[in-house]
């Protein structure tokens, strides 16, 4: 009997985590304009940001194989890379066009992502904007902006992501009662 019952439940989840079901899964959860660029933005805010704090942990402590950047003996704070990026997306939006204008949906993702990037690199830094010193490792600078960054942004993947990790949790339900998938439907790619 419960040999049978995990038989069951190994073939709902091929049914419901194949490949096409997922793309289906994915689409319907954006179908509204904007909330997948939106989701994205914030999942690599989220991304980077966890990213840039362990790279500057690990130079902080000289450990692993990262090292400030530094040019004429002047160092260069990720801030700056963040404000170009975020100077590069804004142009990049400017010239992209509409929806209707040719490769539209692959540079507004890879945009929203860049953006994402670029917010975490410059917010991670804003206690030196508001100080115009740098208080990266000083207990003023480590105070609640981190906290509510981190925070704003698990909120914000939670908030934009919310329909799509909706539709996975009943998929992941449907698996545990061992119900097959629907068949997948053919999509036409965006």
């Amino acid at each position: 009997m419960v040999a049978s019952a995990r038989v069951r439940r190994r073939h709902a989840a091929r049914s419901r985590f194949a490949p096409p079901r997922l793309v289906e899964i994915y689409r319907s959860a954006f179908a509204k304009p904007g909330s997948e660029r939106l989701f994205l933005s914030s999942l690599a805010f989220f991304l980077a940001f966890l990213v840039v704090r362990a790279i500057t942990t690990s130079i902080h402590a000289d450990v692993g194989p990262f090292h400030n950047v530094g040019v004429g003996g002047t160092h260069i704070h990720h801030l700056v890379y963040g404000i170009f990026l975020l100077l590069l997306c804004g142009l990049g939006l400017l010239a992209l066009g509409g929806p209707g204008a040719r490769w539209f949906h692959f540079f507004s993702r890879l945009l929203a992502v860049g953006f994402g990037v670029g917010a975490a690199l410059t917010l991670d830094e804003f206690e030196l904007w508001l100080h115009l010193e740098d208080l990266y490792w000083a207990p003023q600078g480590r105070g609640s902006i981190r906290a509510v960054l981190l925070f704003g942004s698990v909120l914000s993947v939670a908030g934009w992501g919310w329909p799509l990790t909706r539709a996975l949790l009943r998929e992941v339900a449907h698996v545990l009662r061992g119900e097959p998938g629907p068949p997948a439907r053919q999509s036409s790619p965006p």
